[in-house]
This record gives structure tokens, C-alpha cells and sequence, in this order.
């Protein structure tokens, strides 16, 4: 080969090398630096939402129903406590309810008409024995101006009409009570008496239906703490339940990437033990205040700094998402818009 023919051979080598470099800058890289642009990649850890499980009264368990790593679905029973002394807290709450609403009936009903009339006879016999007495008393006061009795016992007979009288007006005051019935204030002291029995009540059922322990939504038991025969305290934890549904990705944005995520955004998650494993996600919470990259996260830069935490929504988990392992997580980046200017803005 010449020495000419090489230097041809070398020009048309250095040619093809810039075109090809020209193509690349007009078309492909730009491409990709837009397809880029398109998501914003971050770092995160699938959520840990645990809740501790008691009973809200006290007693001795009867019975435990589930186990450690049992998934229970929500409304579930766990387990119950022995209702015995509940079922009779209900029993004396609805004994008094009955008798108060027994008398509440009483009192807003009246006196019955026989009542009525066993007070008017009362009446018209404290009437008659008023009249004999009063005309035994003026005899004798005839008596003993012409010295036919002693005064003695003309002042006996004076002191049995005043007597008789008084038990006359106390039966007309008795009929008068009947005929009107009870007071107000009566009528409304026995309702407030009815609430309040009506509210033990409820209060007796409540507590006999916190004897029966649920799970408060779907999940797996971590932990069985109380077996059957303890005696529990309210509030004191009987099982811990992992959460796992809705299942939520934790991930922290950085403050130059914050107007690209936006909530309701799509995204796509993926972990390190499953990476051809993708899940269809959202956003569903962007923080509006900012805090320190937690120490569980590491974004690719390695960078600690000021970021912003982003919850992201994933469609439909599997068991393969365990609570607190890292994710990573792509996000359809928000594409910003210009603001628009008013009528008066400055051209």
C-alpha cells in the first residue's frame, strides 16, 4: 500500500469519526438527555406501619386465636376475653333502664283514676268526720255554759275539730296533686335519670364488645404477647400487626428535583432482590417541609443533605416488598409550565 493510499485511508477515517460524532450531538444525545429528563430516580425503603393491639378492658383471655406470621384480614378476630363479668355489668345496666323507664312513665302518665278516686272518698271521709267533729265541739261548749260537762272536756272537743280540719285540708291538698299530676321539675328529674341509665347502658355493651380483640385492617401477626389465662390490663399489648396494605414506598427527593414530583404522578419501583421485578405505583404525598437524608437512605451521589420525603402509593404488592427493605423508584417527572403573564405585566 502507498503512502498516499494511507494518508487517503487515515482523512476518510477522521471523516466518518466527526460525522458520526456530529449525528450524535444534532440527534441521539439530545434524545436521551430528554428521555432522561422525562423521570427523576430516587431512593427510598418500603414503609414499616406497625400497630400494637390491646384490649380496652381489663380481664383474663379466654381464648387466643391466631399465631406468629398468621395474615388475618381486617375485622378478624384475634382473640376474646372472658364476658362473664361483662355480660353481667349489661345485665344491672338494663335492670336499671327498665325501672327508670318505669318511672319516667309514672311521672309523665299522672295518678291513675282509681288513685284519683281512692284520694276524693279520703276527702269525703276527712269531710264527715271534720262536721261531727265540729258539732260535738259547739254541744259540749253549750254543755258547759249551763255546768253539764267539765271544761276539760269541751277543750278536747275543741282540739278534735281543729285536728279533724287539718286531716281534711291535707286529703283536698292530696286530691288537687292527683287531679294535676307530677311537677315539671319532677317529670324532668326522671328523664335525666332515664338518659343517664340509657348511657350506662351503652357503656355496659361497649365493654362487653371490647372483649373480643379485631384486627384493624389486613396484615401478618409479628408478635403474640398474651396467651390464654393472663389476666390483661387495658392497654396492654397482645399482639403487634405489620400493615401491609395500602403499602407505601418512603423515598426523599432533593430540593432541585422537588417541582418535577408533583402527587399523582406515576411511578415504578423495583428492589435489589427482585430488580426485573417492576411495580406499577404513584405519588401520594410530597412533604412540604424539608429535613436531613435519613441515615437508612443513600441516594446515588452518596450526598447528605436537605431533601424532601415523597410517599409513593404501589398498585398491586407482592410478598417479594418486605416492610423496611431498600427501593428504588422511578418517577414520571412533572413538566414545568410557564408562568403566564397578566394584562398589565411588562412585555
Amino acid at each position: 500500500m502507498t503512502r498516499k493510499r494511507m494518508i487517503m485511508l487515515a482523512a476518510a477515517g477522521a471523516g466518518a469519526l466527526v460525522l458520526g460524532f456530529a449525528l450524535w450531538s444534532l440527534a441521539i444525545a439530545p434524545m436521551l438527555g430528554r428521555q432522561a429528563e422525562q423521570y427523576v430516580i430516587l431512593q427510598g425503603n418500603v414503609d414499616i406501619r406497625q400497630v400494637q393491639l390491646g384490649f380496652r378492658v381489663n380481664g383474663r383471655v379466654a381464648e387466643v386465636l391466631v399465631d406468629e406470621g398468621d395474615r388475618v384480614e381486617a375485622g378478624a378476630v384475634l382473640a376474646r376475653l372472658d364476658s362473664a363479668p361483662l355480660e353481667n355489668e349489661r345485665a344491672a345496666a338494663a335492670s336499671e333502664l327498665a325501672m327508670r323507664q318505669a318511672d319516667v312513665q309514672r311521672l309523665e302518665t299522672g295518678m291513675r283514676p282509681a288513685e284519683i278516686r281512692r284520694a276524693e272518698a279520703r276527702v269525703v271521709e276527712a269531710r264527715a268526720s271534720q262536721r261531727s267533729a265540729e258539732e260535738t265541739a259547739r254541744r259540749r261548749e253549750t254543755l258547759l255554759a249551763q255546768g253539764a260537762v267539765s271544761q276539760q272536756a269541751a277543750t278536747e272537743s275543741r282540739a278534735r275539730a281543729e285536728e279533724t280540719r287539718a286531716r281534711l285540708n291535707a286529703a283536698e291538698a292530696e286530691l288537687r296533686l292527683a287531679r294535676e299530676g307530677f311537677r315539671t321539675e319532677d317529670v324532668e328529674a326522671g328523664r335525666a335519670a332515664l338518659a343517664a341509665a340509657e348511657a350506662r347502658l351503652r357503656n355496659a355493651e361497649t365493654r362487653l364488645a371490647d372483649a373480643t380483640l379485631k384486627a384493624p385492617s389486613a396484615g401478618v401477626v409479628l408478635a403474640r404477647v398474651r396467651e390464654a389465662g393472663a389476666i390483661v390490663q387495658p392497654g396492654e399489648t397482645a399482639f403487634t400487626l405489620a400493615l401491609d396494605r395500602p403499602l407505601w414506598v418512603r423515598a426523599y427527593v432533593q430540593g432541585e428535583d422537588l417541582a418535577r414530583v408533583a402527587p399523582g404522578a406515576e411511578a415504578e419501583v423495583w428492589t435489589d432482590a427482585a430488580p426485573d421485578r417492576r411495580y406499577r405505583g404513584q405519588v401520594g404525598f410530597v412533604s412540604p417541609t424539608a429535613e436531613f437524608t435519613p441515615r437508612t437512605v443513600q441516594t446515588e451521589n452518596l450526598r447528605s443533605g436537605l431533601v424532601y420525603q415523597v410517599r409513593i402509593i404501589v398498585a398491586e404488592p407482592d410478598a417479594l416488598l418486605r416492610q423496611g427493605m431498600p427501593a428504588s423508584v422511578r418517577i414520571r417527572a412533572q413538566t414545568a409550565q410557564p408562568a403566564q403573564r397578566g394584562a398589565g405585566a411588562r412585555p
